[in-house]
This record gives structure tokens, C-alpha cells and sequence, in this order.
């Protein structure tokens, strides 16, 4: 598929991508009225949704993905599930494991690869829900699981319309090395400091699978991985995890119509983290490279994003 051409514009003050990150991050509100469900998983653990409905009757539903330790009432979720709602369009924000308020029950947790609970929700909205159109919409590291979601299986269910992942990080060691570069500092930091507290958690939790002298090694967030994510979820070290978990892999073989939408002014992503042979090679991907926008950056008008108002028209089309 082409690369598309972006005409994603922002006011002078939110061309810098740094301005624009910080201010979607700190100071964005979005309003949204949410009702909560708990479903079970088939490892006894347990799912938070937060739904949200469109003022009509209607089949179609996104569910939306969060980033790393994020949430379900982050603006960059709540901000899309909002448009899609005024549009009639039912909305799901998924919390993953832990990051709904309350530790999740296991010692392992989410990570970028972690598709087996998207396919848990999935599973869950069409057994025993009315939907016939579904779209699924990730930030950063949300985006990548729908990615690898959509690539690495033969068969996606019919009522799955279309995907949008945007600022996505589809090469997961490059984007490691841009993340603990000195300009990603503060969102490194940033990262690293919640991320320390829910171990220290599951460290009470289960003093047989980490000890407090672990804990303390971890300076940066490949410490992180090295010494829990990997470990917990069944991957040799930080390397291994990054290896078989990023989406760019699986690219080739989605056949769903998915947008992918990453800034070139993005410092999160390496230059691999653009997938422009990937989209020329496949006719179901769509590349959107805004020059403006930062990671999740993308002010618009009116408080409704740029990437959200695409992923409306993108899903809106495709439907």
C-alpha cells in the first residue's frame, strides 16, 4: 500500500515534539462517563474494561489499548473512545494486568507481546455481546500487541474490522536504545519510578520469584526487563523479549486493513520503527508519517486529536 501523505498540521507551539508529548501527557483532560466490568481469565486472573456507549443502539465497538503503565481513563483512550461514542460507536478502554488500580493476582503482569489478553477480550465482547463490528486502536505499547495480534495468526475473527496503532514502537530494541538515550531522559525516569513501586509489590507478594537485592540492581528500564518482564513472562533476558515480542516481524502477514500512524518527530522510535517497506509490500497496511506530533502528540482542534479523528474515518471507511 502507498505511504499516505499526512496533512496533520498543528498550531506552531506543538510542532516541537517534546512540547507536544509533555502537554498530551500532563495536561490534557477528556470528560468521559465509564462504567467498569471484571471478566475472568482463563488463568484465574482478571481484566478491568471500561465501557463507554454511544447515545444510540448500535453493533459497532473499538476497544482501545493503552500504553506502558497506563490506564483506562488516560485521555489518549478516553479521547478516542469519546469521538467514537459521539459517532455511534460503543467503546471498551482495557486496563492490562495491574494497571486498573488493583495488583493482578499472578506475579507476571502485562509486556509488549502480550496478545493472549487481547484475545481473551475479543473472545469475551463476541460470545457474549451483540457486536458485528469491532475495531481495535493501541497507543505505543498497545498499538504493538495489536500489531502482533493481527500478524502472528492465521485467523482473525470476522467481526474485526479494521486496526489503528499509532506511535508504535513495532522495533522494540530500538526503541529501547532511543528511550534510555540522554534526550528521553525525563520519560525514561518518568517510566522507571512506577514501574520500581509495582515490583516492590509483587516482591511482597512473592518473595520466591524476586528478592529486594534484584530490585535494587534495576537503574534503567532494560534493568527492568532483564530482571522481571523477561523472566516473568518466559524469555531468556531483555534481548530475547524485545526480539520475539516486536510487531515489525509480523507486518507481513496481517490481513486486516490497519493504519499505522508514527511522527517523524517521534524520540521514542528508532528509524526502524517506520515500516515503509513492510505497508509498500502489503496491500492491507496503511503508513501514515506526520512530521509533527511527538509520541501521542497529536493536538487538533476542539480537544479531539489528529490520530483519533484518522482512526474514526480509517474505521469508518473500512466499516
Amino acid at each position: 500500500m502507498p505511504i499516505i501523505e499526512s496533512n496533520y498540521k498543528p498550531r506552531f507551539y506543538f510542532k516541537n515534539g517534546f512540547v507536544s508529548t509533555v502537554y498530551s501527557g500532563l495536561f490534557r483532560q477528556v470528560s468521559l462517563i465509564q462504567d467498569r466490568e471484571r471478566i475472568t481469565l482463563t488463568d484465574g486472573d482478571f481484566l478491568d474494561l471500561d465501557w463507554s456507549y454511544s447515545e444510540v443502539k448500535t453493533n459497532k465497538l473499538i476497544i482501545l489499548l493503552h500504553g506502558l503503565e497506563g490506564h483506562g481513563q488516560r485521555p489518549y483512550v478516553t479521547g478516542a473512545a469519546k469521538l467514537f461514542n459521539k459517532n455511534g460507536c460503543d467503546a471498551i478502554c482495557v486496563n492490562f494486568r495491574g494497571c486498573s488500580g488493583e495488583e493482578n493476582l499472578n506475579y507476571y503482569s502485562y509486556h509488549s507481546g502480550a496478545t493472549e489478553d487481547l484475545v481473551e477480550v475479543l473472545n469475551h465482547v463476541i460470545n457474549n455481546k451483540n457486536y458485528s463490528e469491532i475495531y481495535l486502536k493501541g497507543i505505543s505499547l498497545g498499538a504493538n500487541i495489536i500489531l502482533k495480534y493481527l500478524g502472528e495468526r492465521d485467523h482473525v475473527p470476522d467481526e474485526v474490522k479494521s486496526a489503528i496503532a499509532v506511535s508504535v514502537p513495532c522495533n522494540l530494541a530500538g526503541a529501547s536504545d532511543e528511550l534510555h538515550a540522554f534526550k528521553n531522559k525525563l520519560y525514561h525516569d518518568r517510566f522507571l519510578k512506577p514501574l520500581i513501586k509495582r515490583l516492590e509489590e509483587k516482591q511482597r507478594l512473592f518473595p520466591e520469584f524476586i528478592s529486594t537485592k534484584d530490585i535494587k540492581s534495576i537503574k534503567t528500564l532494560y534493568d527492568f526487563d532483564n530482571v522481571y518482564t523477561s523472566k516473568a513472562h518466559g524469555f531468556k533476558n531483555a534481548a530475547d523479549y524485545y526480539e520475539k515480542c516486536a510487531s515489525l516481524q509480523f507486518l507481513q502477514n496481517i490481513k486486516t486493513p490497519t493504519l499505522i500512524i508514527n511522527a517523524l518527530n517521534d524520540s521514542f522510535l528508532s528509524s526502524e520503527c517506520y515500516p515503509v517497506k513492510a505497508a509498500k509490500n502489503n496491500s492491507y497496511l496503511h503508513l501514515e508519517m506526520p512530521n509533527h506530533g511527538g509520541h501521542s502528540g497529536f493536538i487538533d482542534k476542539n480537544n479531539i486529536y489528529y490520530n483519533e479523528k484518522r482512526a474514526f474515518e480509517f474505521a469508518s471507511k473500512i466499516g
